[in-house]
């Protein structure tokens, strides 16, 4: 027998909700040093040629298109786009896996046709339990990718952590905030990545400048 809407428990208000909230945004600070090396993990990878791919479930997945967006679009400034794939916006090739062989294997699949060497692979999961997102990470470190994951809570037990060359947990238990932890590490990390971005752009354009104009110069002088 399902349960009467006067049996469920009530939600919490909507003020302990923004508490709760601002906690846990308040220890994000704690996570900075290991989102710094993540950015230039990945700066390092553009450098190289490589790519981004990302994944996640539900909440998750649009949090791995928004990241790839951010980088593929722009943050905040004008610089080239950043080659990022999200591995989760294809639904004929997540069908196509999902039915084939399981939706275990949805993300593995792709990583093991994408990305190797050279690139890196970064999954959310508020949980870092998602057997397709476990798979998904175990595979690009197979691929030798860089490996990062997005989760929240407690890491002990959780078995993405394990392939995981950087963990990033939100400072959170509930579904709603670690998500939105996500949403504002993803935007820390593109601000890094895009600044860098933009001053790349900036210096070859300055030395390019001062290269024609000291051919210019030589050019007068003869």
């Amino acid at each position: 027998m399902s349960a009467s809407p006067t049996d469920l428990p009530a939600p919490p208000r909507p003020a302990d909700q923004i508490a709760e909230h601002v906690a846990a945004a308040q220890r994000l600070s704690e996570l900075l040093p290991a989102l710094r090396a993540v950015g230039e993990r990945l700066i390092e990878v553009y450098r190289g040629g490589g790519r981004l791919y990302t994944f996640g479930n539900g909440g998750s997945a649009a949090d791995a298109q928004h990241l790839a967006g951010e980088l593929i679009g722009r943050y905040l400034r004008e610089r080239r786009p950043l080659p990022a794939v999200s591995l989760v916006t294809d639904p004929s090739v997540v069908s196509c896996i999902g039915n084939d062989y399981s939706y275990d294997e949805v993300f593995a699949r792709q990583v093991e046709a994408l990305a190797g060497p050279g690139d890196m692979v970064a999954a959310f999961t508020t949980s870092g339990r998602s057997e397709n997102v476990v798979r998904g990470l175990a595979e690009a470190r197979r691929r030798g990718a860089a490996t990062v994951l997005f989760a929240g809570g407690d890491r002990g037990g959780m078995p993405a952590a394990a392939h995981a060359d950087q963990v990033l947990l939100a400072p959170a238990n509930t579904t709603a905030r670690i998500q939105e932890m996500h949403l504002t590490l993803l935007h820390l990390l593109s601000e890094q990545v895009d600044a860098w971005a933009a001053g790349a752009a900036a210096r070859t354009a300055t030395e390019t400048h001062r290269t024609h104009h000291h051919a210019e110069r030589r050019e007068t002088a003869k």
